[in-house]
């Protein structure tokens, strides 16, 4: 076996243990934080979180975002590498999870809680027919296009568009949904690819 295929399988194997390792980690996140359980209807604050979320309107979605820190990243400032070079880019090593997958149309609060080391976001955008969630391509900066977004929660402690949420924040954002696939994406470069990304169904 030449030297190249078995740098090769050692990537590949290093890649999945650190998959496992990520999945192991957002469950037991998920469980210490109280994710699956009720919250009081005044404010909610995930433990560790640096503030609460206000009572929102509508339906809410709780989504967390995970990453394994800026040490595992390939990247300048912790972002993924756009050449497709070491580092993260496209091996999923980053996770966006709603815990709701299907809503009822109509008012629709998404209350996220960034798990992670980086600074994150939450935009929502419509998922086309015959689309998956993380099929969108991707530019050069490793961002997709957001024409027809209908929000975004990207603001510490607070409402709406901003600079991000930081590591143990909490953001929020209200939104109208039709019946329909929505998308909710991390649009920061590279953490779309990343595995940043899951599907909210919208019923009538």
């Amino acid at each position: 076996m030449s030297t190249d295929r078995r740098r090769r399988m050692r990537v590949a194997l290093a890649g999945a243990v650190a998959a496992l390792v990520l999945g192991i980690a957002t469950t037991v996140l998920l469980a210490t934080t109280g994710a699956f359980r009720g919250t009081a209807p005044e404010t909610w604050r995930a433990p560790g979180a640096r503030c609460a979320a206000p009572a929102l309107p509508g339906q809410v979605v709780d989504v967390t975002t995970v990453d394994m820190g800026p040490g595992m990243m390939g990247g300048p400032n912790g972002h993924t590498p756009m050449s497709g070079g070491p580092g993260w880019y496209g091996m999923g090593m980053m996770r966006l999870v709603a815990h709701q997958g299907t809503v009822a149309a109509g008012t629709v609060s998404l209350r996220v809680f960034n798990a992670g080391a980086l600074t994150h976001e939450v935009v929502v955008l419509p998922l086309p027919a015959g689309q998956t969630a993380g099929d969108r391509l991707t530019g050069p900066d490793g961002r997709v296009d957001e024409a027809g977004s209908l929000g975004e929660a990207s603001r510490s402690c607070g409402a709406g568009a901003g600079d991000g949420i930081t590591s143990g924040a909490t953001g929020w954002t209200t939104v109208t949904l039709q019946p329909g696939r929505y998308e909710l994406v991390c649009d920061f470069p590279g953490h779309y690819p990343a595995g940043m990304h899951t599907e909210l169904d919208v019923t009538p």
